[in-house]
């Protein structure tokens, strides 16, 4: 039963919202200690909530799109009376004061959230090892990282503990997980989202998106956070079709709209990636050539300048970001109580950020930027699809020590996306060795519906 029918099943009365509730909650007390996925759980509001639901079904009145759905939320998303740690023990003791819009959202239509997941400090990571609390384990790959930064947003999926939940992607930070878990992770267009209530990583980068383990759960939630927000300067002000409508047309007709796609492989990814993933990789691409899409190939000849260009751009924004926690309105003094890797790129920012070297470097990286931007949609610009892989390698067992630039390598195919600006999702292809390998699906600016197609057409197979 994908999120959609299950949606169904709670509004028809065939399923209690309590139910579905306390089915999660069951899971979560037995397997959240040795997974680490939640860092806290709201057990009893969440029931008082889902009570509220039941009783709305059973006296005939209006409920909302996502009515008895439970969702796990990052913890650098604010959720007003929760402690909103961004996973550090800077904000330890800090509780949102207010919703963010997409938490607004959510419990307009009805949403549950049963708590806050854990992720890498303040989003600065790849493998939710340098939580505060302790890291999370991949439920998919025992002993492996769930990747990150929101390592424990695609944990609580991969394990069952909820239906949907949010993330934030700033270099592919809900994708990683997603492809390490093997779950579905979005991140939809820059802008298209609110980030009014995020705590910023990287503010000309950022996007919330959601993950979930059916491409019904990822529609239903984009149908609800996507949308304009007049108190975010970022905010588009367009319309969006509904992704539930297609998500869930059915077999027949995905496949006929994949028919008419046509989709690009870029030799470079593939050049970078291990032989293993490729291979996972070809055969995905294969079957959305079998079902009539063309297949084209080309080169994006930029890719060695995606890195640095994202962590300088990252680091100077992430230094400007964290000046407000200096100990006197919010929790500790940052430089004091975080981790080795926030330290790095708040000393990294701070160097690149004085007066001698930001036109030297920021302003270089912002250049470069524009040229990644203009080349990815040169190559989107006759096709629908970017088709690859995710990550180009394997996860690390959990505690192995990796150097600072083996830990960026992680994310070389899924910062283009944040650079560019441009829709990508990641989805399960295959496995290699029992460990989860993911497909990402990147398309224009606001042609996420496309992904929405493809991703649902594959999982119709």
């Amino acid at each position: 039963m994908n999120t959609f029918e299950k949606s169904q099943k709670i509004k028809n009365n065939d399923l209690k919202a309590t139910e579905n509730l306390e089915n999660f909650i069951a899971t979560i007390e037995k397997n959240n200690p040795s997974i680490n996925a939640f860092l806290e759980i709201n057990k009893e509001s969440a029931l008082s909530q889902a009570k509220k639901i039941d009783e709305k079904i059973k006296n005939g009145l209006k409920i909302g799109s996502l009515a008895g759905l439970v969702f796990g939320i990052k913890a650098n998303i604010n959720v007003e009376d929760r402690i909103i740690s961004a996973a550090s023990k800077t904000l330890e003791n800090y509780y949102g004061s207010y919703d963010a819009t997409v938490i607004k959202k959510i419990k307009e239509q009805d949403g549950i959230i049963i708590g806050m997941c854990n992720m890498d400090e303040f989003a600065a990571g790849s493998s939710t090892e340098s939580s505060y609390f302790g890291a999370t384990e991949n439920p998919a790959a025992p002993g492996h990282i769930p990747g990150g930064s929101s390592g424990g947003s695609a944990a609580a999926i991969a394990s069952e503990m909820c239906d949907i939940t949010l993330g934030s992607d700033t270099g592919g930070s809900i994708r990683n997980p997603a492809s390490h878990c093997g779950v579905i992770g979005f991140k939809p267009t820059y802008g298209a989202v609110s980030r009014q209530g995020l705590l910023d990583l990287s503010m000309s980068l950022d996007q919330i998106g959601p993950l979930s383990d059916n491409v019904s759960g990822i529609s239903m939630a984009l149908d609800t956070i996507v949308g304009y927000d007049e108190t975010e300067c970022t905010s588009l002000n367009q319309k969006f079709p509904s992704f539930t409508d297609i998500a869930t047309q059915g077999h027949e007709k995905l496949q006929e709209d994949v028919k008419d796609m046509k989709v690009l492989c870029i030799n470079q990814f593939k050049d970078v990636t291990d032989e293993h993933i490729n291979k996972i990789i070809d055969e995905s691409v294969d079957k959305i050539g079998d079902m009539g899409a063309e297949v084209v190939e080309s080169s994006f000849d930029y890719i060695d300048l995606c890195l640095p260009t994202y962590y300088l751009i990252n680091y100077v924004e992430f230094f400007s970001s964290t000046r407000k926690y200096d100990g006197r309105k919010y929790g500790h003094k940052i430089e004091d109580v975080c981790g080795e890797e926030v330290l790095r790129r708040i000393e990294m920012g701070s160097y690149i950020s004085q007066q001698e070297f930001s036109g030297k470097y920021y302003k270089k990286a912002l250049q470069a930027r524009s040229l990644i931007r203009n080349e990815i949609n040169k190559l989107l610009s006759d096709v629908d699809l970017i088709l690859g892989p995710t990550v180009p390698k394997l996860p690390h067992k959990i505690g192995e020590k990796l150097e600072p630039m083996e830990m960026y390598a992680y994310d070389v195919l899924t910062v283009i996306a944040n650079l560019a600006g441009i829709p990508a999702g990641s989805m399960k292809a295959g496995e290699y060795n029992g460990i989860p390998v993911g497909l990402q699906l990147q398309a224009k600016p606001n042609d996420d519906d496309k992904i929405i197609k493809t991703m649902a057409a594959l999982e119709s197979l």
